[in-house]
């Protein structure tokens, strides 16, 4: 039986390049089921602290823990990026690389890759390069490869952020599917509605600190800083 990796626990990490400080100090703990939403102005932090978390990213200071030895936590996570990577090859072996690299038998890992690319919407696209999807399609790509591994938890950093509203909305319906299986979802994103139609909690950074977040309905409903206030609304953040 696989152990769990939950809870995750950052204390007091920070990151710096060239004597300038990016992220923290932060401590936070992500623990239990749901999504949690990394909100922010640009500039606050959110991609340095998934990166952080997932462990692409050198601390000058505290520590990341999971609750497991790291070593164990490597293919119960994953990390997809805003902008997909690609590789070349074709959708069903893209989506099954991972899958290779762990040594699977190949039939068995495109069969598993094919029903991955069933379940985002890629399932008439298995043979079509990868170079060639719609933007959408490359998102739903880098996704499926994700998931396909099962990870215990998917870290994912603004997915919809360059997508229309139609390929958002589906996006949104298989990370939806994705916690409902159990999946534990850490997501930045820069559209305060999809926050409020995703978020089972939030974290708020400015200037690359933790500010404000909670339970998603008090934070929405009532958040405590005027940074946070000003960014549901849409203004400028003073």
């Amino acid at each position: 039986m696989v152990a769990p990796i939950l809870p995750l626990r950052a204390e007091n990490i920070r990151v710096a390049r060239g004597g300038k400080t990016l992220l923290g100090p932060l401590s936070l703990e992500i623990a239990g089921d749901g999504v949690t939403i990394v909100l922010g102005p640009n500039g606050s932090g959110k991609t340095t602290l998934l990166r952080a978390l997932h462990g692409l990213e050198r601390l000058r200071d505290g520590e990341v823990h999971w609750a497991v030895p790291e070593p164990e936590t490597r293919k119960l996570q994953a990390f997809v990026f805003q902008a997909p990577i690609l590789m070349r090859r074709n959708v069903v072996d893209s989506i099954a690389y991972p899958l290779l690299l762990d040594r699977m038998n190949r039939g068995e890992a495109r069969d598993r890759a094919t029903d991955a690319a069933e379940a985002v919407g890629l399932g008439g696209r298995l043979s079509l390069a990868a170079a060639d999807l719609s933007g959408g399609e490359k998102q739903k790509l880098a996704i499926a490869r994700a998931l396909v591994r099962r990870p215990q938890v998917l870290f994912l950093d603004e997915p919809c952020a360059n997508l229309d509203g139609k390929s958002t909305r589906e996006i949104e319906a298989i990370l939806i599917e994705a916690r409902a299986s159990g999946t534990r979802i850490v997501m930045s994103t820069h559209n305060v509605g999809q926050a409020r139609r995703l978020a089972d909690d939030a974290v708020f950074l400015f200037e690359g600190k933790r500010i404000d977040g909670g339970p998603a309905d008090e934070f929405f409903s009532n958040p405590k800083t005027p940074e946070a206030r000003a960014h549901l609304q849409g203004d400028l953040v003073p």
